[in-house]
């Protein structure tokens, strides 16, 4: 499997840098490591486990999980600080309405045992909103799963207006990785043509990019070459610093569509 021969693709990711560059060396691809970010345990666990303890007390309604990771991360928080609290949580996780963005935090449930009760009409948080303003939300009441640290104040404006309690938690962080001379390094090379792609697997991916920058190389880096979005989360961060994604999974929002859906662009260029 060749596919991919005669291409460099840089790859931010960090989480699952070994098996995505895996994904893409076996289809012949050259592959540029520059991990951009790195995810972290919340620093302080006590409102973590606040947040935890009132969720098994059945304190919500409903619970909205925004990520894959922070589900992971609730439950690994639990085993490391206060294993006992692991019973109560699954109990409540069975009784309350379980709303997820995406594909991810719905695997992880599915490692439970569990399904969603309610998936976004599109793994955004507009697609929660989309799906949740067709019904009454006075008097429920919501936990909330962050993504990162990132407070999330449309979603959270819009429950409570409709007239939901909310109560959220942000159980992981997102820190720097590689240094910003990497980075800038990087930036060059693809600012010279030397990497046919770059694969945004999360969005404060993109934001460690333009932070860096200077933004005049950000965006000539860019213009010379391929934008590959995992998702339209991801899609939406580039689109907020006026980059368009080249390409993108149709349905499927992870690293083996992703790897595919880059196969058939860049292989296409190849064949043309």
């Amino acid at each position: 499997m060749d596919s991919l021969t005669g291409r460099t693709i840089a790859v931010p990711e960090t989480r699952e840098l070994d098996v995505f560059t895996s994904m893409l060396e076996r289809r012949g691809a050259t592959v540029v490591r520059c991990p951009l970010v790195a995810i972290l345990d919340a620093p302080d666990p006590i409102p973590v486990l606040d947040w935890i303890r009132e969720f098994s007390n059945d304190a919500f309604t409903d619970v909205i999980f925004l990520t894959g990771e922070g589900l992971r991360r609730l439950l690994s928080c639990i085993e490391r600080n206060e294993p006992s609290l692991r019973d109560p949580f699954i109990a409540a996780l069975t009784k309350v309405r379980k709303i997820t963005r995406g594909p991810k935090p719905a695997r992880i449930l599915r490692e439970l045992g569990l399904k969603p009760d309610v998936s976004g009409d599109a793994p955004t948080t507009d697609g929660i909103i989309a799906a949740l303003s067709r019904e009454l939300l006075q008097g429920k009441r919501f936990g909330v799963q962050l993504y990162g640290s990132e407070p999330n104040t449309k979603l959270i404006e819009f429950l409570k207006h409709g007239g939901a309690a909310v109560s959220a938690v942000a159980p992981y962080i997102y820190a720097d990785k590689a240094a910003d001379e990497a980075v800038t390094d990087l930036l060059q090379k693809m600012a010279a043509g030397e990497i046919d792609a770059i694969a945004f697997t999360s969005t404060p991916q993109v934001e460690r990019l333009f932070s860096v920058g200077p933004e005049d190389l950000v965006r000539r880096a860019l213009e010379r070459t391929q934008v590959a979005a995992i998702g339209p989360v991801v899609a939406e961060a580039l689109a907020r610093h006026q980059i368009n994604a080249d390409l993108m999974p149709r349905d499927s929002f992870f690293m083996k569509p992703l790897t595919s859906a880059m196969e058939a662009a860049l292989g296409r260029d190849t064949a043309g």
